[in-house]
Formats: structure tokens, C-alpha cells, sequence
């Protein structure tokens, strides 16, 4: 009730503040220091509201159902502060909470430069209201007691001694397929329990806790990355805003551009964090895997970064005009156009409407939400491209420019273009799955690797060339000596890497060229002014990550390989030894050693396998062998503690994807993997799945096509087999490899062998090497750096 009341109090101060920022723009006096204390006390409400709720999450207080839903006694400190932000109602309180502290920085920033706070606060104010609107008790509210709407609740949840109650009976039902007993807490049940003296948050013992996917270090620090990021996005779509309340369109890029700055900088950290847990947590070996979600939060990225290159321009152009510079009007649609698609990002995910298309989106949160988050998105649009539409006629730059194809300006604009063209490609395909329709990541892939080798040939060569005009002698002149060294390390990069496909090898030259030109520049400016070195910073960033991906995506191998305990088994050169499995955490998950060898180094890694008691089901975690050249990746599939091995009992036989062996009067083939998509996504999710294998025999000229299956049940790996009564022969399946399966054939008409049982323990995993896949994660830190030295200059610009 508390909590409620708290962010009651601030929506109505927020709309407040709102309403008297925008009679100060309108002139009117004595409304300012109105509008600030109106929007401070907002802050500190919403603060306080925060507070209450990590409060309410500390000490257990399952009487509101989102703590029940998304917190547990057992979780750790970190975790539990963390899960403040689990679900729904908690990621808007942490939006809303990082939104209103940004503000507060906002409107001091905004206080010092002329009559800018009353424009830029009204519409920053208007933000902070529809957030607050959206955790108000109507829509996602966080306090919203657990018997407002009847939850069934585990009885394991329940505390023991009150089910012994008379009315408790009354209450409890069980569900007779999983055989689980529930208790159902209504209004009504809350009634009976206050008349008994008994209080909700004792009647509840504990909570259902967060998804064990969450149960991450990383649960704690990037989801707060990425709302600020989200957060930050706001500041230049009120900029806009606020350029075009006064139409005037000089001052504006300065003031804005360390913010845009800043917000991409976070945003991309924000958005690589994640990348790094999904790498980390979730087993499937990659980083990137352009789910829906994933892409909606990059989409703003580019557009934002876009900005800031068309925004330099402007910003150039202004010391020789008297007008509004060069691409003003794209400045301000872009701005407008990144917060809005971070509303959009935000739709996609709350919405429900990827529920089927993205791992990562929450479920449908109800009508009522879906329409308000339809409002929030159409209200930000109409308000941006409606001011904008209002004030076309104002937003012509009428200068004549010295106009060269060899200009900084040009390379600029292009490398904003080719931006915005990549966020569109990413959006078309996010958004396929609303339309019916869902696109493959080939299809991101193959659009982007144009993308990719032009972004890196613009961020050296733009550097290159000087303002205005470059004199095409001057640059070849100055570009000899950087695409000499570009091709010699490019040549290098293929000789010893083995990068062997065309288009690789120019994403890799493009690479080097941006690294070489960006190095060589801020290597001289580190001896003279170091506040320009920031947007080299970041470009030698962007390189070493291209590269990286080079290396991790379009050269990582993998392998699935079966460690019998104690015996070496080889793979990617590593003698690798299962020792047994350890318990860890208080014996609720197991650690699967695994020793690596590789001449005299030997590395122990560990992956984890458990069933969660959240989802009964079981989880994996992939364990990572960081070196600097490569990651050597294991992720578990399943282990066999008592498989049977008969031997003897039929002959082993390797059989290579797409060759034919000759076995007696047979010829097998093995033709193809069955992999699918859905057991890609089983395996994340830790459910059961299969993998299978198309084969082919044929005997005495007929034909007989067959599909043996690898099947991993509750954490247990189980072969299926054929029997081809035409060639006499039974084909069981063994093992199975990246490019090769293993069977054991069994003749029909021979006399059954004596068996000899013998009890293995098999630990099942896939084995990966993902070459110099840490050129990914510096490039960001590279990059992040990069962005942080440039606001500290554009910093200092914005006031003169």
C-alpha cells in the first residue's frame, strides 16, 4: 500500500512538473521553481518507492505477489536485490527509478544554458508520467498484493504449521496430472487468515524465485546497463522536442550531442553485456543470436550512433553559416526516431507479441498493458514527426556548401546512411514475426557482411580525408603507407589464421585498414591534444570487435564428443579427461570435471548440470577455457552414470557424412544431420531433445532410408537403432560427431555373442574453439572508452 501510494503521489507531482515547465516555455512567471521542486519531489518519491520495494524484497514479504513471484529465501544478497528488476512490474520500477535520477542531472545541465529547461523538462516530464502511469496500481504495479487476484500457491511455499487451520481445507486443490498441491490465496482466504491473527507474509514461507537462467552474476549489472541506456535515449529526443518548440536549430547539437554520446555508449555496453551472459549462461556457444529481443534494443543503438556522425556535421557546418547547418533535419528525426525505437523495443518485449518468436520476451501482460503500450509508443510519434511536420518549412538549410565526393562531411553522411540501412534491415526482420512470418539469421548474416566491410573502409578512410574538400593526390599520399601495412597484416591474418573465404578476407582487410588509419592518428594525437582522441578510441574499438567476429563466428568449429570416465578422448588437439562430477552449492548442482591437455599445460574446466526445482527441469551451464588466441567452449548435453556397454555384441563402424562404406554384401551411407531449430531451443531450455541422423543402405539393389536418433532424456543419453531384415544386419547408433557418426552393426544370422556387461559413467558434451573470440570483448571495453573520452570534450563545447 505503501509503495502504491509513493508512486501515486509522483505521478501526480511528475504531471505537474510537466504542466508548469511548459507554461514557463510559454512565459509565464513564477511557475519555474514550481516545476522544479514538482519534479525533484517526484525523484524522491520514486526513489523512496525503490527502496521500499529492495526493502520488501530483503525481508521476504510475500504478501505482494511480485516478490513472491520473483524472489526466494535461498537466493543470495546480490541476487535479491537483483531480483527487483525479475519480471515486468520491476524492469518499468527500474526504468522509471534510472529515468528520474537521469532527470534530476538533466535539469541541472539544462538550468545552465540559457532558457533550454523549461522545453527540454516539460517533455522529459511527459516520459516519467507514462512510466509512472504504468507502474500506477492500474497497469504493473509492484505492490500489488498477492490475494488481489487468486494465485495458486505450492503448498512446499506454504508455512506448515497454519495448514492444520480449519478453513485451510477449503483452499487446497491438487493438481492430479503433476500431482502437485496447491493453495489458492484469494481476497477471501486473506480475510479468514486476518480473522485467524494470521498474516500473509507468514502464511508464506517463501517465494517461487527467479528462472534459473537468471541466477547469473550478470542479472545484476546488465539490466540496469541497459535501461540507463534506455534511460539516456529520452534526453535527446526532449532536445529535439525542444528545438522545435523554439524553433531554433543552432545551439541544440552542442547541447545535445554528450548526451547522445554518453546514452550509445552505455546502450552498447548495455546491450554486449548481455551478449556475454547469453555466452556465459545459456550453452548454445555464441553471443549473437538475432532473437527479436536482442535486436530491439540494437536497432536504437545504430540509429543512435548514426546520429552522432550527421550531428558532427552539423555541428561543423555551423562555423560557417548563419543557419541551421548542414543535416538538421536529419539530426532531429534521428534523435526523435532512437527513443522512440527504444518504445518500440519496449512493445516488443512487454507485449507478449514475440511470446513465440523470442526466448527472451515476457509473456502477455493483458489487454489493458498492450493498449497503454500502444498509447505510449503513438503519443512519442505523433508528438516528434507531428513538430516536425509542423515545422518543415523552418528546417531548410538555405546555404550553399562546397560541395566535393572527397569531403569528411560525405564519408560522415554515408557511414550514417549505411548505419540506419543496417537498423532497418534488423528491424524488417524483428518485426517479421508480428506479420506471421519469422526470418532466419542468414538472412541478418548475409545482409550485414556488405555492411560490415563498407563500415570499416568508411571509418579509415573518412579520417583520411579532410574537411570540405581533399585534394585526391594528397590522399592517396597519405593512405599509402596505412593500406600498404593493411595488406601485409590482411595477408598475414590469412596465412597463419587460415581465413580462407573471399568475403572474409576483405571484412578482415576493411578491418585492418579502420584499426591501421584510427592507431596511426591516435598515436600522434596521444603526443598533443588528448581530448580529440575519443572517436579513434572508438573506432579501433568497432575494428578489433569486426575482427573478433571474424575470428569466432565465421571460423568456429565444434565437435560433440562422449568422455567415457578416465579415458582420453581427443578433440581440437586437447586431450580432454572426465574425472567424475563434484557437488557444488549445497549439493543442489554438479560440477563435471573435465581435465584439458595440450602438450604440458593442462586446464581443469567444469561444466554444470542440475534440475531446477523452479521448472523441474534440467539446466546446463557451459564452462569456458579463456586463452587470448581462442575460447575452448563445453557445453554439457547429458550424462549417462550406468550406461551398459556390451561388447562384442556388433562390430564399430565410422561412417563420414556423405561417403558410402561397403560393410559384407551392404553399402551405408550416412547422408545428413536432423538438427532442427526446435531442438536448439529445447536444449536451452533444458528439456528433453534428439538429435538424428539420416542414413542410407542398400542390399542387393533395394533401397532403404533410415533415421537413428541421439536422444538425451531427464540428463540421460539414449541410441536408438534399425534392423534391415533385407541386408541382415542391425544398425545401432553410438556416437555422434560434427562431421562423422560411429554405429555399431550387428549381423542378424550370426549366434548371439556372450555379453560382457561393463558399467561406464559418459559425460556427453560439444565441444567448440571459437578463434579469437576476445578481440570481441576488448573491442567493446576499446570502443566504450572511446565514447566516454569524446563526451568529455563535447562536454566542455556544449557550454561556450
Amino acid at each position: 500500500m505503501i509503495g502504491s501510494i509513493f508512486l501515486s503521489v509522483a505521478l501526480v507531482l511528475s504531471l505537474i512538473a510537466m504542466v508548469m515547465y511548459y507554461l514557463s516555455f510559454k512565459g509565464y512567471k513564477n511557475t519555474l521553481n514550481i516545476a522544479r521542486y514538482s519534479y525533484h519531489g517526484m525523484a524522491i518519491f520514486v526513489i523512496a518507492a525503490s527502496t521500499f520495494l529492495w526493502y520488501a524484497i530483503l525481508t521476504h514479504q510475500y504478501q505482494y505477489k511480485y516478490i513472491f513471484s520473483y524472489s526466494q529465501n535461498s537466493l543470495s544478497t546480490g541476487l535479491l536485490l537483483s531480483s527487483f528488476w525479475g519480471g515486468q512490474e520491476g524492469s518499468f520500477m527500474l526504468w522509471l527509478l534510472l529515468t528520474s535520477i537521469i532527470g534530476i542531472i538533466l535539469q541541472s545541465y539544462s538550468s545552465k544554458r540559457g532558457d533550454l529547461e523549461p522545453r527540454v523538462m516539460a517533455v522529459f516530464a511527459l516520459a516519467t508520467s507514462f512510466l509512472l502511469v504504468m507502474v500506477s496500481p492500474w497497469f504493473k504495479n509492484p505492490f500489488e498484493f498477492i490475494w488481489t487476484i487468486p494465485v495458486f500457491v505450492d503448498v512446499k511455499n506454504i508455512n506448515a504449521q497454519f495448514l492444520n487451520l480449519p478453513f485451510i481445507q477449503n483452499f487446497i486443490f491438487t493438481d492430479q496430472q503433476s500431482n502437485t498441491t496447491f493453495v489458492q490465496m484469494s481476497s477471501e482466504l486473506h480475510a479468514l487468515l486476518a480473522q485467524a491473527g494470521v498474516q500473509v507474509n507468514q502464511f508464506i514461507a517463501d517465494g517461487k524465485g527467479l528462472n534459473p537462467q537468471l541466477l547469473n552474476y550478470w542479472m545484476q549489472i546488465h539490466p540496469p546497463m541497459l535501461f540507463i541506456g534506455f534511460s539516456m535515449a529520452t534526453v535527446p529526443f526532449a532536445f529535439a522536442m525542444a528545438a522545435l518548440m523554439k524553433n531554433d536549430y543552432r545551439e541544440w547539437v552542442n547541447q545535445s550531442l554528450p548526451w547522445v554520446l554518453a546514452g550509445t555508449g552505455i546502450l552498447g555496453l548495455g546491450i554486449m553485456m548481455g551478449g556475454y551472459w547469453a555466452y556465459e549462461m545459456l550453452g548454445w556457444g555464441g553471443y549473437w543470436a538475432w532473437d527479436p529481443v536482442e535486436n530491439s534494443s540494437l536497432i536504437p543503438w545504430l540509429i543512435g550512433v548514426a546520429s552522432i556522425h550527421t550531428m558532427l556535421v552539423q555541428k561543423r557546418s555551423l562555423k560557417s553559416t548563419d543557419g541551421i547547418g548542414r543535416y538538421a533535419k536529419t539530426n532531429l528525426i534521428l534523435s526523435i526516431l532512437t527513443y522512440v525505437l527504444v518504445l518500440y523495443s519496449t512493445f516488443l518485449t512487454r507485449s507478449g507479441v514475440l511470446g513465440d518468436a523470442s526466448v527472451h520476451s515476457f509473456v502477455d501482460p493483458g489487454q489493458l498493458v498492450y493498449l497503454f503500450l500502444v498509447v505510449f509508443i503513438g503519443t512519442f510519434i505523433l508528438l516528434g514527426f507531428g513538430s516536425i511536420a509542423f515545422r518543415w518549412k523552418h528546417l531548410d538549410d538555405k546555404t550553399v556548401y562546397e560541395e566535393s565526393v572527397l569531403s569528411r562531411e560525405l564519408s560522415l553522411f554515408t557511414a550514417s546512411i549505411i548505419l540506419v540501412a543496417s537498423a532497418i534491415i534488423v528491424l524488417v526482420g524483428t518485426s517479421a514475426p508480428l506479420f506471421g512470418n519469422a526470418v532466419d539469421t542468414f538472412f541478418y548474416d548475409e545482409m550485414h557482411l556488405p555492411i560490415a566491410i563498407i563500415i570499416g573502409l568508411l571509418n579509415g578512410l573518412s579520417l583520411l580525408i579532410k574537411w570540405k574538400s581533399t585534394n585526391t593526390k594528397d590522399l592517396l599520399k597519405e593512405s599509402t603507407i596505412s593500406v600498404i601495412v593493411s595488406i601485409v597484416l590482411t595477408i598475414a591474418v590469412v596465412v597463419i589464421g587460415g581465413v580462407h573465404k573471399i568475403m572474409m578476407i576483405i571484412l578482415t582487410f576493411s578491418s585492418i585498414f579502420a584499426l591501421v588509419v584510427n592507431a596511426e592518428i591516435a598515436f600522434k594525437i596521444v603526443k598533443g591534444n588528448l581530448k580529440n582522441l575519443g572517436g579513434y578510441v572508438a573506432h579501433i574499438g568497432i575494428a578489433l570487435f569486426i575482427l573478433g567476429i571474424v575470428g569466432s563466428a565465421a571460423y568456429s568449429d565444434q565437435m560433440n564428443v562422449e568422455l567415457i570416465k578416465d579415458k582420453p578422448t581427443t578433440a581440437f588437439g586437447y586431450e580432454m579427461t572426465f574425472t567424475g562430477y563434484t557437488p557444488i552449492e549445497n549439493n543442489t548442482k554438479f560440477a563435471f570435471n573435465i581435465n584439458m591437455k595440450k602438450g604440458n599445460n593442462v586446464h581443469t574446466v567444469s561444466p554444470i548440470m542440475y534440475i531446477s526445482d523452479y521448472n523441474n527441469s534440467l539446466m546446463r551451464e557451459p564452462a569456458i577455457l579463456n586463452l587470448f588466441s581462442k575460447d575452448v567452449y563445453i557445453a554439457p548435453l547429458g550424462f549417462d552414470e550406468g550406461t551398459n556397454q556390451s561388447a562384442g555384441s556388433g562390430e564399430t563402424v565410422q561412417l563420414e557424412k556423405g561417403k558410402i562404406t561397403e560393410y559384407k554384401n551392404s553399402k551405408i551411407s550416412f547422408d545428413k544431420f536432423d538438427i532442427s531449430s526446435e531442438t536448439m531451443a529445447d536444449m536451452q531450455a533444458g528439456k528433453d531433445f534428439q538429435m538424428g541422423a539420416n542414413l542410407t543402405i542398400v542390399t542387393n539393389d533395394k533401397k532403404e532410408e533410415f533415421e537413428l536418433f541421439r536422444k538425451s532424456v531427464s540428463g540421460e543419453i539414449q541410441f536408438t537403432d534399425f534392423v534391415s531384415k533385407n541386408a541382415g544386419l542391425k544398425i545401432q547408433l553410438t556416437n555422434l560427431t560434427a562431421q562423422m557418426i560411429e554405429v555399431s552393426i550387428t549381423s542378424l544370422n550370426d549366434t548371439p555373442q556372450q555379453v560382457v556387461e561393463q558399467k561406464q559413467e559418459v559425460l556427453s558434451v560439444t565441444a567448440s574453439v571459437k578463434p579469437y573470440i576476445s578481440l570481441v570483448w576488448i573491442g567493446v571495453i576499446v570502443m566504450v572508452l572511446g565514447f566516454f573520452v569524446a563526451v568529455a570534450r563535447r562536454l566542455k563545447e556544449s557550454l561556450l
